[in-house]
């Protein structure tokens, strides 16, 4: 570009900053695509002599190719800034602040002034004809104030619209408005930097509110479902145990804490599976004898010998998925010679045959409780007829998901002449004649007996139950299909044995699901058998589960719990997935059971709109929070 074509467009610009700069008392914002939209305006004007010797910048080049003269733009900006001359102020004043901010005020032609004074001249019509100035006419009745003053002083408030440009009220500097544009101090708009600042200071200043509460629904259903049913606040003592929960990893010792209190927060943490190396000396003191931890994932073989070095006297040992107890602790454990009573383990895996052996030949006459569960390596049938040898003081015996047991191992139960709870869940299927051989030898002196998936039980095992047992309080026979209404009828029909607490007599029904009716001949518990079961114990039951048994008729539950029969002792009940309960039958149960705290009802679908009272959970209805309307106050 030649030196003459930057003097050209220099002078251009200035013409048009000195006229522009300031329309309307607001300073507005000069860009180069103004200019080249003007240069490009000019494009029609030809100008005469334009010819360009020697080399030639893009400028110079693009003026001519579109027929710019650089001499009518420099006459243009001298015509400019003629105009503007008179239009200065002809006075100084002798102060030199004012002759500053005077030499700083805009410079305006005649043609923008007129421009301008129209412009507001419209928008103070449009401002009188507004809903805004009319009301501000009504409040300001009897007052001496002109109209027009009143538009201008609107007219001189209003705000940008969006996309139109404004000056920061803090800092002056010029911003384009949008909808999110904040309002300063004075009621002026800001830039979104002083925005910005200015949110970050009301944030400082504004107090912090507090967090709402949690929603508490969902470990409320989970406690119920746990079989915990808390009505109002928790206890002190509660609170206390969870808060030390909480902070487990800020606490060095428990201190003397009771027995009680040890097996609660070992049974929430084992919950929350924190329970390591480092969290289990809390629990230890020698002055104990039991140790209860629930969760053993975390331990090692270190670990376990750790407990019978610091409580030598344990007498109680109760440990959950002791996937670690391998063979060297249970020879610690004889080494040591701990006065072991009661034992649980469960998932004990590493443990071979020939240690339990050796542990219930040595161990065994002082063993009261044998609790096992999911062993799937060891404990054979000839293991257990070892511990049957060697362990006849045995009081209690449970063997829960035990692969390698079969009838064998069940018939041999039957030399536990002591015996007096049992309660078996095993893998391999065990006959009816195994089954019936165990309640002959033992049942005499049974008071709990709890049978989980035996599929081969049939009338000949409740015949055997029913001639045996005169001293039971709990019965559990779940998911089978062999025995009939008919046997259970005969079984509480002039049974010797007192009225029972606790009955799960769950999944008990015919399996072929092409007679949803069942057979001629009922299969499982039915509503002859539930009958002859509340008749004989109704009056003492705290607990029945009789869930899936879908060939009890609607008939039998309002019978039943009419409400003119009473059942003063029952607080939990199970009627899971028994189409035919409704809302009539729960509404009976609640007048026929005033002692009622738990209902579980899963899968019945023709409860709704029920009225529940206070201090009752009723679990399992679809659309709980929507359906179930709590009567009374807690």
């Amino acid at each position: 570009m030649s030196r003459d074509d930057v003097s050209i467009v220099s002078g251009y610009y200035l013409s048009i900053t000195a006229e522009e700069a300031f329309i309307n008392g607001v300073q507005r914002p000069l860009y180069l695509g103004g200019l080249i939209e003007q240069v490009i305006k000019m494009s029609g004007r030809r100008a005469t002599n334009n010819r360009i010797r020697g080399p030639q910048s893009a400028l110079t080049d693009f003026l001519a190719s579109n027929n710019i003269s650089a001499a009518q733009i420099r006459d243009d900006y001298e015509r400019r800034r003629r105009l503007a001359q008179p239009q200065a102020p002809a006075e100084a004043t002798p102060d030199r602040d004012e002759e500053d901010s005077e030499q700083e005020q805009p410079v305006e032609s005649a043609e923008q002034n007129k421009k301008r004074k129209r412009q507001e001249q419209k928008a103070i019509a449009k401002i009188k004809q507004s809903k805004d100035f009319k009301r501000r006419q009504r409040f300001k009745a009897g007052e001496p104030e002109d109209d027009d003053e009143v538009a201008w002083d609107m007219y001189k408030k209003a705000k940008p619209l969006p996309g139109q440009l404004d000056n920061c009220e803090i800092c002056n500097k010029r911003f384009t408005v949008t909808g999110y544009s904040k309002e300063g101090p004075e009621g002026g708009l800001l830039c979104p930097k002083c925005s910005k600042e200015q949110e970050a200071e009301k944030r400082k200043d504004k107090p912090k509110k507090k967090a709402a509460p949690r929603d508490k629904r969902r470990q409320t259903q989970s406690n119920l479902l746990d079989g915990i049913i808390s009505n109002g606040a928790k206890s002190l003592l509660e609170l206390c145990v969870e808060k030390v929960a909480d902070h487990i990893n800020d606490i060095d010792e428990f201190g003397d804490l009771p027995e009680s209190l040890l097996l609660r927060l070992s049974q929430i943490l084992s919950k929350r599976r924190v329970l390591d190396s480092r969290t289990l000396d809390l629990f230890l003191r020698p002055d104990l004898d039991s140790v209860a931890i629930y969760d053993c994932g975390k331990l090692e073989v270190d670990d376990y010998k750790k407990i019978f070095a610091i409580v030598p006297k344990v007498e109680t040992l109760i440990l959950r998925n002791a996937c670690q107890f391998k063979n060297e602790v249970m020879m610690y454990i004889l080494e040591r010679g701990v006065p072991l009573q009661h034992i649980q383990l469960h998932a004990a895996n590493l443990i071979s045959n020939e240690v339990w052996r050796e542990f219930f030949s040595r161990q065994g006459a002082q063993l009261e409780t044998i609790k096992l569960a999911w062993l799937d390596y060891s404990l054979d049938d000839n293991t257990l007829s070892n511990m049957v040898k060697y362990c006849p003081n045995t009081k209690r015996l449970k063997l829960q998901k035990c692969f390698k047991l079969g009838d064998e191992a069940v018939e041999s139960i039957g030399g536990l002449r002591k015996l007096e709870h049992l309660s078996l869940s095993l893998i391999s299927p065990i006959s009816a004649e195994a089954l019936t051989s165990v309640i002959k030898s033992v049942g005499e002196n049974l008071r709990t007996l709890c049978l989980d998936r035996f599929e081969n039980a049939d009338d000949n095992v409740l015949h055997a139950l029913h001639n045996r047992c005169s001293r039971l309080i709990k019965f559990r026979l779940t998911e089978n299909d062999l025995c009939t209404d008919a046997g259970f009828v005969q079984l509480f029909t002039d049974w010797s044995n007192p009225p029972l607490v606790s009955v799960n007599l769950s999944s008990s029904r015919d399996v072929n699901y092409a007679e949803p009716d069942g057979p001629d001949e009922p299969t499982g518990l039915a509503s002859k058998g539930l009958r002859a079961l509340m008749q004989h114990s109704g009056a003492s039951l705290d607990t029945l589960d009789i869930s899936s048994c879908r060939h009890i008729t609607h008939e039998t539950f309002l019978d039943i719990f009419s409400g003119k029969r009473q059942y003063p002792n029952l607080r939990d009940l199970n009627i899971s997935f028994l189409t035919r309960i409704d809302t009539l039958i729960i509404a009976g149960i609640f007048k026929s059971c005033p002692r009622m705290a738990k209902i579980t009802a899963f899968g019945c679908f023709n409860v709704k709109d029920v009225l529940v009272p206070s201090g009752v959970a009723l679990i399992g209805l679809p659309n709980a929070q929507e359906s179930i309307v709590v009567e009374g106050g807690y």
